[in-house]
């Protein structure tokens, strides 16, 4: 699939046939299909061309994300956390700004290699959480091509 340059449009307006098949579909026939759906997805999309994640949004960053950065960037945790993080309403750390202080200009990850599980992991598009959490789905969606690009293939395989 080709992506269309209006895709964040067409997201927007897929909302709620993007929700219904997440609530009511069949969640068998979908996670089968997220693999392969994944796979093609970001054989067609190069996500430092967008970077919309790491400029829009921040990843949870869990003890042992921030026991692991601070090592690699040699500073004490509390300092790490002091300067780069603060709680949110759910009590999770999450960068103070956006974008992500560790974003390139390039959107290169200057700390890549030691991300964060929640970066590792965006945009669950070959995880069970792309169905599990609706909410989160329905948000990436808007943000990122590869949810638009795996919701769209889903919408025709329920058809």
């Amino acid at each position: 699939m080709i992506l269309s340059p209006h895709w964040k449009k067409q997201s927007a307006e897929n909302q709620k046939a993007y929700k219904r098949l997440l609530e009511k579909g069949s969640k068998t026939k979908m996670l089968n299909a997220l693999p392969e759906l994944h796979e093609q997805a970001f054989s067609n999309i190069n996500c430092l061309e967008c970077g919309n994640c790491c400029k829009n949004y921040s990843p949870r960053f869990k003890q042992p994300d921030i026991k692991r950065i601070a090592k690699v960037l040699r500073m004490k945790e509390g300092d790490f956390t002091t300067k780069y993080l603060r709680l949110d309403n759910e009590n999770d750390y999450v960068v103070k700004q956006s974008p992500c202080p560790f974003l390139g200009e390039d959107n290169y990850c200057s700390i890549y290699e030691d991300r964060p599980s929640d970066c590792r992991r965006y945009p669950y598009t070959d995880e069970d959480v792309l169905i599990k959490r609706v909410t989160l789905t329905l948000k990436n969606a808007t943000s990122c091509p590869a949810v638009f690009t795996v919701l769209e293939a889903l919408l025709k395989l329920e058809k």
